[in-house]
């Protein structure tokens, strides 16, 4: 069956050269986002619950843009005015980049992970004599503990974020050809919301192995998967699977 419609569940994204609009236009198909979870704050009140008080800690450790966003907000509801000394570990260059909007980059020790957690390690155990905090979601995944208990640092983990499914009411009487999911919580939103899902003749494009496994354990079937050597992204994933299927090629 040749593909028309692709729901992607995550939200559309803001910059105007993303490969989705590029392979819509190239393949003629319309493209639809929608976050099939979204994440919520926790309140400060719920973080002093957790025994967390900012002055303690003389390290962060951000692991996505989310982490950096509610560890500001909360410092603000805390009235907890970061000092300059703060040190920042960022799992990534794309966290360091975001880590701008908050602070003067210049002026203060970040350092940077090349993709991976595991890339810090070499760079927080430098420094194994900080206090650190990591903030996060609820949906930590669970080498970051271990990986920071093997460094035999000081450490605090703390909720400052929530991932929370989505009300997708409105798409009950809507078929896409394909949908792309992008993680667990994305399979457990789709049941949340419609328990009674069949697939089909509707194709699943899927991006990462624990997200496969969510699919397969709710009986659905994977048709289309990334990454691979041949097809490291989803868009590239989605392009060649609809060149075979449109195309005959």
């Amino acid at each position: 069956m040749k593909v028309k419609t692709i729901l992607v569940s995550q939200p559309e994204p803001k910059i105007e050269n993303s490969p989705y609009f590029d392979l819509s236009e190239k393949q003629k198909v319309k493209i639809d986002f929608r976050p099939f979870i979204h994440v919520e704050g926790v309140s400060s009140k719920d973080i002093r619950h957790q025994k967390v008080d900012l002055k303690n800690y003389t390290a962060i450790i951000l692991t996505s843009r989310n982490a950096v966003d509610h560890f500001f907000r909360v410092a603000e509801e805390m009235r907890f005015k970061v000092p300059d000394s703060m040190k920042y570990f960022c799992q990534s260059e794309a966290v360091a980049f975001y880590l701008q909007k908050y602070v003067v980059y210049r002026k203060r020790k970040i350092y940077v992970g090349k993709r991976n957690f595991a890339d810090l390690s070499p760079l927080i155990k430098k420094y194994k004599d900080e206090t650190f905090l990591l903030p996060t979601t609820d949906k930590l995944k669970p080498e970051v503990p271990e990986i920071l208990n093997g460094l035999k640092i000081n450490w605090k983990e703390a909720v400052f974020y929530k991932t929370v499914i989505s009300d997708l009411s409105d798409l009950e009487n809507v078929t896409y050809d394909i949908l792309v999911f992008f993680s667990p919580s994305g399979i457990e939103s789709l049941f949340h919301n419609f328990p009674e899902f069949k697939q089909n003749d509707t194709r699943i494009a899927v991006f990462g192995n624990t997200t496969i496994k969510a699919v397969e354990a709710k009986g659905l079937r994977v048709d289309i998967a990334a990454p691979t050597p041949e097809t490291p992204s989803m868009t590239m994933a989605l392009h060649k699977y609809i060149d075979k299927v449109n195309k005959g090629k």
